[in-house]
C-alpha cells in the first residue's frame, strides 16, 4: 500500500509535471482538449434524418439488417517506435502516429474503414498486424487482422491497407495481434456510430482503463515463458486511465528517468446534462473495476451489444471488454470529483488509477476531496440476468455442442504454458490457416499445435468451456457476437440457461476461476474464427484455439491476391531475418 499511498499524497495538487506530448505524443484522451464525439458523421447522405436510415436499436436485427452508406473512412496509420512517459516513467514505446494511445477511428454504421497501415518498426524489426476487436467481418473474413490464421505479418518497411464494413455500433478498440505486441502501445479507440436506445446529452467518447509494464512487451513475455517451479505471477507496474497516471519515481533504481506527478486524465461534465462515456479495458491482464465517486452509472451496452438499461455504481470490465455508461452531472457547477478504476484478478504494483471529473465551474487544478463508492471486488461480469440485449433474439438449440477444458501445466522445458482441450496452440507466421483452408485442406491435416476445431456445416454450435486452472480468462470470440447461456463456479448442470428467449449477446465473456462459461454460435459467417484468452501473456503461452466454420463455403472465399503477396513478402522477410517466435506468436 505504500507506493499507492505515496501517489495519492503526490495529487493533493493535480498540475501535471509533464505536458501531454512529454507523456501521451499525439494523443489528446484525457485531457481537457479532447473533442466531445457527434451523434454520427454527417459529411454523407442522412436518409430519414440518420446516415443508417431508418434502421433502430429496437426493430432492426443488427446481424442481418445492416445498412451500406457508400461511404469509405480512410486512415493512414504508421507503426513506429518512440520515447514516452505515460506515468513519467520514460520508455520507448510502439506507437501508431506517435500517439498512446493510437489515434480514433470514427465511422458511421455501414460506412466502409479503411486504414493503410505502414510497419516502421524498427531497430529492431518486427512484423505487425492490426485486428479490429468485435467487428463481424462477415463480408471480409481475411481483414480481421490476426496473423498465423487470415493473413502473414506485415513485414518492416511495408504498407498493408485494411478495408472492411462497420457492420456493428458503438465503442470498441483496435490492437496488434502480433505476439503480446499491444502492450507495448500499439493500440487506439473505434467508434462507430448508431442508433441510440437511451438518451444523452453529450458524448465524452472513449475512456481507456489498462494495467501498464514498464518493461518492453517481449521481456515480459519471456519472463512468463522461463522454466519455474510454479505458473509466473508478474505484477504491473502502473493502471492507467486514457494513458495516464502518476508513478512514485522513488521507487526506481535503475536509473531511468522519471518524472513525478506527470498528470493524470480529466474530463469535464456540464451540470444538469447526461454524459457518455465509452470504457474499454485494453490492458494485457487485469480486470478492471471502474466508479465515479457520487455517481450512479447507466449501461446502455456492453461490447457491441445495446442492452435494456440497468443502473449500477461500479463497472466490471475485463480485457478487451467494452461498457458504455451514461452519467448525470446532478452535482452543482463547482463540483469535482475522482473517477478511479481498480485491477482484480492479477498481480499490480499500483492497482487504482485516478483521473479527475470537473464540472463546468471547477478549479481543474485542485484535486478533488470525492469520497470512493463502495462495491465487492471481483472479475466477474455483472449477473447474466441484469444484461438483456435491447434487441431479442432467442438462442435456439444447437446443431452440435463442442466442450473445450482449459488447463495449465509445465512444458518439457519447465515453462508453464496453457492448453484448450490439451494442446497448446503455436501459430505458423507464414502459413495462414484460412488461406490453407481456402484451398480445400481439412482440418485434420494442420498441424495439431495450430488447435483447431472443425465445426464443419452445421448451422449452430454450443461451446461448454470448462476452467480447471485457479486463474479467471476474458474469452474472445472473433467474428461473432455469442449468446452467453450460462457462466458460474464450477461444472454447468447441463440445463440452467439465463434468459432463453433473449440472453446476453457478447463477443468477450469472464470466464471464473475455476468456473465455466456456455456459449452458442450462430454459424452464419463462414472462416477460420480465433476463440481466446485476451490475456496477452496467456495468449502468448498458447490460451487459443481456432474454430473452422462451414470449409466448403471458405473454399468459395473470393480472398484478394494481396493476401498471398504479402506472405510470399513475409516470407521474403523471414528468409533474410531470423524471427525470435518466442511465443504462440500471438
Amino acid at each position: 500500500m505504500g507506493l499507492i499511498t505515496n501517489v495519492l499524497t503526490s495529487l493533493v495538487s493535480i498540475t501535471a509535471s509533464l505536458n501531454s506530448d512529454q507523456t501521451n505524443g499525439r494523443s489528446l484522451l484525457g485531457t481537457l482538449k479532447a473533442p466531445t464525439l457527434p451523434d454520427f458523421l454527417k459529411n454523407n447522405p442522412l436518409p430519414n434524418g440518420f446516415p443508417w436510415g431508418p434502421a433502430t436499436a429496437d426493430r432492426t436485427n443488427p446481424y442481418t439488417q445492416a445498412p451500406n452508406t457508400g461511404m469509405v473512412r480512410h486512415y493512414d496509420f504508421t507503426v513506429a517506435r518512440g520515447k514516452l512517459a505515460p506515468d513519467g516513467f520514460e520508455k520507448e514505446m510502439l506507437l501508431i502516429n506517435g500517439a498512446f494511445p493510437g489515434p480514433t477511428i470514427e465511422a458511421n454504421w455501414g460506412d466502409t474503414i479503411e486504414v493503410a497501415v505502414s510497419n516502421n518498426i524498427t531497430g529492431p524489426e518486427e512484423g505487425t498486424a492490426l485486428h479490429w476487436h468485435g467487428l463481424l467481418q462477415k463480408e471480409t473474413p481475411w481483414m480481421d487482422g490476426t496473423p498465423a490464421v487470415m493473413q502473414c505479418p506485415i513485414p518492416p518497411g511495408q504498407t498493408f491497407t485494411y478495408r472492411f464494413k462497420a457492420d456493428l455500433y458503438g465503442s470498441t478498440w483496435y490492437h496488434a495481434h502480433y505476439s503480446s505486441q499491444y502492450a507495448g502501445g500499439v493500440l487506439g479507440p473505434l467508434v462507430i456510430y448508431g442508433p441510440k436506445n437511451a438518451p444523452y446529452d453529450i458524448d465524452l467518447g472513449p475512456v481507456f482503463i489498462h494495467d501498464y509494464y514498464h518493461k518492453p512487451y517481449l521481456d515480459v513475455v519471456r519472463e512468463f515463458l522461463k522454466p519455474s517451479a510454479a505458473p509466473p505471477n508478474i505484477p504491473s507496474d502502473n493502471n492507467l486511465i486514457s494513458g495516464k497516471m502518476a508513478f512514485d519515481c522513488s521507487t526506481v533504481t535503475d536509473g531511468t528517468k522519471c518524472t513525478n506527478n506527470a498528470g493524470i486524465a480529466k474530463f469535464k461534465f456540464q451540470s444538469g446534462k447526461k454524459h457518455r462515456l465509452r470504457l474499454i479495458n485494453g490492458g494485457a491482464e487485469g480486470t478492471q473495476q471502474f466508479s465515479i465517486d457520487g455517481h450512479e452509472m447507466l449501461v446502455m451496452a456492453n461490447d457491441f451489444v445495446e442492452v435494456k438499461p440497468y443502473k449500477t455504481n461500479v463497472v466490471t470490465l475485463g480485457v478487451g471488454q467494452r461498457t458504455d455508461v451514461i452519467v448525470t452531472a446532478n452535482y452543482t457547477a463547482n463540483s469535482s470529483f475522482w473517477m478511479r478504476s481498480n485491477i482484480t484478478g492479477a498481480p499490480a504494483l499500483q492497482p487504482q488509477a485516478l483521473a479527475g471529473l470537473f464540472y463546468d465551474r471547477a478549479d481543474t487544478n485542485a484535486a478533488p476531496r470525492s469520497i470512493p463508492q463502495v462495491y465487492t471486488p471481483t472479475s466477474n461480469n455483472d449477473p447474466l440476468d441484469k444484461t438483456e440485449p435491447f434487441y431479442s433474439i432467442a438462442a435456439g438449440n444447437p446443431a452440435t455442442t463442442k466442450q473445450i477444458d482449459i488447463t495449465v501445466a509445465p512444458n518439457a522445458t519447465g515453462s508453464w504454458v496453457w492448453s484448450m482441450n490439451g494442446q497448446t496452440f503455436r501459430g505458423n507466421l507464414n502459413n495462414p490457416t484460412l488461406l490453407l483452408a481456402k484451398t480445400g485442406n481439412a482440418s485434420q491435416t494442420f498441424e495439431p499445435e495450430w488447435n483447431t476445431i472443425d465445426m464443419g456445416t452445421n448451422a449452430s454450435y454450443r461451446l461448454v468451456v470448462n476452467n480447471k486452472t485457479p486463474a479467471p480468462h476474458p474469452m474472445h470470440f472473433h467474428g461473432h457476437n455469442f449468446f452467453v447461456l450460462a457462466e458460474g463456479s464450477g461444472t454447468w448442470d447441463g440445463t440452467t440457461i439465463v434468459r432463453p428467449n433473449n440472453p446476453q449477446r457478447r463477443d468477450s465473456q469472464m470466464l471464473r476461476a475455476n468456473g465455466y462459461i456456455v456459449v452458442q454460435i450462430n454459424a452464419d459467417n463462414p472462416g477460420v474464427w480465433p476463440f481466446h484468452c485476451h490475456i496477452a501473456w496467456h495468449l502468448s503461452s498458447g490460451l487459443f484455439v481456432q474454430i473452422i466454420e462451414n470449409p466448403p463455403k471458405i473454399r468459395d472465399l473470393a480472398i484478394p491476391s494481396i493476401f498471398y503477396q504479402q506472405c510470399r513478402d513475409w516470407a521474403a522477410f523471414t528468409g533474410q531475418t531470423v524471427v525470435d517466435q518466442i511465443d504462440s506468436g500471438l
